[in-house]
C-alpha cells in the first residue's frame, strides 16, 4: 500500500534514509510498512518535540528536522533534547536553506543549524549539508561510537596530588576511584536525595546545580548535611548551567552557594565554577 504521504526512499551501503514531506506523515507509514527500526528519519517539519513523538514511532537511528528559526523559547529544535534522552543523533537544518514542508528540498539544500550532542559524537557539525550528513550518519564508522548516558570525562588533573576535576553528569555516574580524591562536577540538584550517594562514593568535593534553589533551600540542602561528613561542595545557580549536563556545570555554572568547607578553600557566590573547582582541589 502507498500514497502520496509515503517518503522518498535513499538507500546507501550502510542503511537507508526516509525522507518525508512532514513528520505526520511517519506513523502511518510504518504502520503499512513495519521495519524502520535503525533507519534516518528526514523530515520537512519543525524539531520540536511533539514532531520527535511523531518520528520515534519509526524508531530511527538518526533524525533530521528543521529547526523553524529556532523560535520562542527554543521550541522549533526542542525535540534534540528529546532525541537525546532516547539515544538518538539528530540535527535541525536553517529554514533559511530549506522549504518547509518539502522532504526533497531539506535532502538536497538543507544546511544543519543545530545538531544534538549524540550526532556530534559521529562527527555531525553545524554548517555540514544534510546531504553529507545522510551520507556521513548510514556509513558504518558512524554507527560505531553510540550516546552514553553515563558519561564522564576528565577535565583537569592536579599531577602534585594526583586528583581530578570530572565532569559528570549526575552523582550517581560517580566511581569507587572518585573517593577521596576527585572533584566532580555534576548536574542534579543537590538537595536531600543525593546525600547518599556524597556519603557512598565520598568524592574528594563536588559541584552541583542548585535546581533553582526551591522551596524551602530544598535545592541546596545537601551541602549543610555533608558539612558534617567533612565534604566540601558548592552549587551552581540553575540559570547559569544547563542541568543534567556536567560540562555545563564546570564551563558555565556560577556558584550561587557553598558549605564551609567549601569557603574555607576560598569558594565565593558569584565564582565561575573552573575558578571554583580549581580551589577545591586543594
Amino acid at each position: 500500500m502507498s500514497s502520496s504521504h509515503d517518503p522518498v526512499v535513499i538507500n546507501q551501503s550502510g542503511g537507508r534514509a526516509l525522507v518525508f514531506d512532514s513528520a505526520t506523515y511517519v506513523g502511518d507509514f510504518v504502520k503499512h510498512h513495519p521495519g524502520t527500526q535503525g533507519d534516518l528519519v528526514i523530515n520537512a517539519s519543525y524539531s520540536g518535540v511533539l514532531c520527535a513523538r511523531m518520528v520515534m514511532v519509526a524508531k530511527p537511528g538518526f533524525a533530521i528536522g528543521l529547526d523553524c528559526a529556532i523560535g520562542k523559547d527554543g521550541a522549533g529544535v526542542a525535540g534534540l533534547a528529546y532525541y537525546e534522552a532516547l539515544g538518538v543523533p539528530a540535527g535541525a537544518a536553517d529554514v533559511m536553506t530549506a522549504e518547509m514542508g518539502n522532504g526533497a528540498d531539506l535532502y538536497e539544500e538543507g544546511v544543519l543549524s543545530r545538531v544534538n550532542e549524540a550526532a556530534e559524537r559521529l562527527g555531525v557539525r553545524q554548517g555540514m549539508s544534510v546531504k553529507k550528513a545522510t551520507e556521513l550518519m548510514l556509513s558504518g564508522s558512524a554507527r560505531v561510537e553510540r550516546w552514553d548516558p553515563a558519561r564522564r570525562e576528565v577535565l583537569h588533573t592536579d599531577v602534585a596530588t594526583g586528583r581530578s576535576i570530572v565532569a559528570t553528569d549526575s552523582i550517581a555516574f560517580a566511581l569507587p576511584e572518585d573517593r577521596d580524591r576527585n572533584v566532580l562536577c555534576t548536574a542534579g540538584h543537590t538537595g536531600r536525595s543525593v546525600v547518599d550517594y556524597f556519603r557512598s562514593f565520598r568524592p574528594w568535593a563536588f559541584i552541583c546545580s542548585d535546581g533553582g534553589i526551591g522551596k524551602n533551600r530544598s535545592g541546596v540542602t545537601a551541602l549543610d548535611d555533608v558539612e558534617k561528613d567533612g565534604i566540601a561542595g558548592a552549587s551552581v545557580d540553575a540559570r547559569t548551567a544547563r542541568m543534567g549536563d556536567g560540562h555545563s556545570t564546570y564551563f558555565d555554572g556560577v556558584i550561587s552557594a557553598a558549605n564551609a568547607q567549601a569557603r574555607a578553600k576560598g569558594v565565593r557566590i558569584g565564582q565561575p565554577a573552573v575558578e571554583a573547582s580549581l580551589l577545591l582541589l586543594k
